[in-house]
């Protein structure tokens, strides 16, 4: 291995395997401890459509318009609220461990700038899952609005909770845009102007991104994921920019420091 960390391509697979095998793992995990939370995980997540701890304390058949249907329905339901859930809550682990995939190539001083996204990335992707659970009960209400005057809107329950699930997964992802741009330039890969300089593109980008892949196509939820991408886009370049000034300014002063002459003292 190099002074820079390279590595060759069979190491490379090695270390990928290393880092899926590990992430598995913690998504394991947390899917066992979705499987044994299940039934609060769905009580709280099926809110915004009906009250299902109310429901099953009274001993109602029926909440709202959501229903289960198939032999094998409740427990594809569990599996996939299990798993999804997994993978929420063990999110800081896997995405640690992608970014420890990039880290062998780094030199001894970008890892240790690399710290920032391990502290970073878990707050960001946190508050991207708040924001889509929040935003939830509005998205439902208009997306329920467009049912047509004098029917009704049956709802499978395994449908809405992989929609809401998949939000919250969306949202969380994507709050790491900004969490990934900044690390990349503490590494020195890209610098703050690289980083702003296709803002035009940048922002069509997150558009598309929100229009293809946001489980929800109302406005409303489109925007409330866009708007704030953007913002922490143009926010993420500012911090590398400020990075950048520090940077250029340390080398300058380095520069500066090796070309001043040394005095010696004068010979007699």
């Amino acid at each position: 291995m190099s002074s820079r960390g390279t590595m060759p391509l069979l190491d490379h697979l090695r270390e990928l395997r290393s880092r899926v095998i590990k992430a598995t793992f913690f998504i394991l995990i947390f899917s066992a401890l979705g499987w044994i939370n299940y039934n609060e995980i769905i009580t709280r997540l099926s809110e915004p459509v009906c009250d299902l701890k109310l429901a099953q304390e009274s001993g109602l058949s029926q909440c709202g318009a959501l229903f289960i249907s198939g032999v094998l329905g409740p427990l594809n339901l569990q599996l996939k609220v299990s798993f999804l859930s997994g993978l929420i809550f063990a999110a800081p682990f896997w995405l640690y461990q992608i970014w420890a995939f990039v880290a062998p190539a780094l030199s001894k001083k970008e890892k240790r700038n690399s710290v920032f996204f391990i502290i970073a990335a878990t707050p960001f992707f946190a508050a991207g899952a708040y924001l889509a659970f929040y935003i939830l009960p509005m998205a439902i209400r208009v997306l329920f609005g467009f049912t047509p005057e004098a029917l009704g809107n049956l709802v499978r329950f395994d449908d809405y909770l992989d929609f809401v699930l998949r939000l919250i997964i969306v949202f969380g992802l994507a709050f790491e845009l900004p969490v990934f741009l900044v690390s990349l330039n503490l590494v020195g890969v890209l610098s703050g102007k690289s980083i702003l300089r296709p803002w035009r593109f940048a922002i069509f980008g997150i558009t598309f991104f929100v229009a293809a892949f946001s489980p929800t196509a109302d406005p409303l939820s489109m925007a409330a994921l866009a708007l704030p991408l953007i913002a922490l886009y143009f926010g993420a370049g500012g911090i590398a920019i400020l990075v950048d000034k520090k940077r250029d300014r340390k080398k300058s002063k380095i520069s500066i420091d090796e070309a001043a002459p040394i005095d010696r003292p004068e010979s007699i």
